[in-house]
């Protein structure tokens, strides 16, 4: 039985090893996973209550509609409900879109490195992928305009970028905006928004009255802490959205991922603390880098990305044997570098002296 032509060369995702497993193959008895980016301090409170009150409703399908989540949403960000989109995660609002659009007489332009999946669902839809190499760890947005052409049917902007951190500014923003033509559809990924600090930083859905082409995609999965229950969203005008609905899968997202991102909503004091640990933690991890003279890139995520001058895998291993999982910079396109997650206090201490330790001996 034959497959697109274009799949052959794909590999799907390769999850990491489940923590029990590398617990018995090392014999640790405690793992600090640091590496998916997820919510060290877990989710709100208000979550727990929300998911057992879906237990007795196993047996119905859940609301294609997503309505309570949709109006809490709507309300908090101050849009019409009829402006979302929700997915099994962002990761499918990103396949939505690509299935939407993109087809083999198509092209799209995306930073690289940046997420993967931009890059995954293109080949999958057979469309030419038009790649622009991040610059100091920033997107060329001057050379991606240069990539647009009539065939081109989107491009992807990652900000906070996954993996460097880094952004994109709001003047630069609008200044892209304006010269993209109406044809191309602009997806900003923002999964990381909540943990951002920076005062340039765009308030992305007040420009969506002016630019019918903009398309905002975010996630629950990282500050709200709901990674395992699978759900983001995303923002446009309504008549884009009404355009791409079709494709989305009835019943996409489960009752009871829609009730705990519902009352993750109303619980933005737990968001707010998460986002000054965060900003707290980075500079546990800016002041060590300081004090080694290791390059960084500055982030407005809950993850940095540190360049070590070393090999990233063997790095990566060091730090496995020590109950530390991290994400080598190899498969990310900095094959020097380590992109660590910002953990609780406690967890950064401890990897900040392991890594110290790995540099002494180096130094040696």
């Amino acid at each position: 039985m034959d497959v697109k032509k274009q799949l052959l060369n794909l590999t799907p995702y390769q999850p990491g090893k489940p923590m029990d497993e590398v617990k018995r193959e090392l014999g640790l008895e405690r793992i600090v996973k640091l590496a998916s980016n997820e919510n060290p301090y877990g989710c709100s409170p208000k979550v727990q209550k929300a998911i057992l009150e879906q237990l007795t409703n196993a047996a119905t399908y859940p609301d294609g509609y997503a309505r309570m989540l949709r109006e809490t949403l709507a309300s908090q960000l101050g849009v019409k409900e009829k402006q979302l989109i929700f997915g099994n995660g962002s990761d499918e609002v990103i396949q939505i879109i690509s299935r939407a659009l993109l087809s083999h007489d198509k092209n799209t332009v995306m930073p690289t490195p940046s997420f993967p999946q931009y890059k995954h669902n293109a080949v999958i839809e057979g469309a030419e992928i038009r790649e622009v190499p991040l610059k100091n760890g920033y997107h060329q947005l001057d050379e991606m305009l240069r990539q647009i052409d009539e065939k081109t049917a989107i491009v992807w902007l990652c900000s906070p970028n996954n993996p460097t951190g880094t952004y994109i500014n709001n003047e630069l923003l609008i200044s892209f905006l304006n010269q993209v033509p109406a044809h191309t559809l602009v997806v900003i990924d923002e999964a990381y928004k909540e943990y951002v600090t920076a005062v340039d930083y765009p308030e992305s859905i007040n420009l969506l009255k002016d630019y019918p082409n903009l398309l905002i995609t975010r996630t629950f999965s990282k500050a709200y802490g709901l990674a395992s229950f699978r759900i983001g969203y995303g923002i446009a005008q309504e008549n884009l959205l009404q355009r791409i609905e079709p494709v989305r899968e009835p019943f996409n997202t489960n009752s009871m991922a829609q009730a705990a991102a519902t009352a993750g909503l109303t619980d933005q004091a737990f968001i707010n603390e998460c986002k000054n640990k965060n900003k707290e933690g980075l500079k546990q991890y800016y002041n060590f880098c300081e004090e080694m003279n290791l390059a960084y890139y500055k982030s407005e995520g809950n993850f940095i990305l540190i360049d070590f001058q070393t090999d990233a895998d063997e790095l990566f291993q060091f730090l496995l044997k020590k109950g530390y999982i991290v994400r080598s910079g190899m498969a990310l396109g900095f094959p020097t570098c380590l992109r660590i997650t910002v953990g609780t206090f406690e967890q950064n201490n401890e990897i900040i002296s392991y890594l110290r330790e790995y540099k002494m001996k180096q130094a040696i």
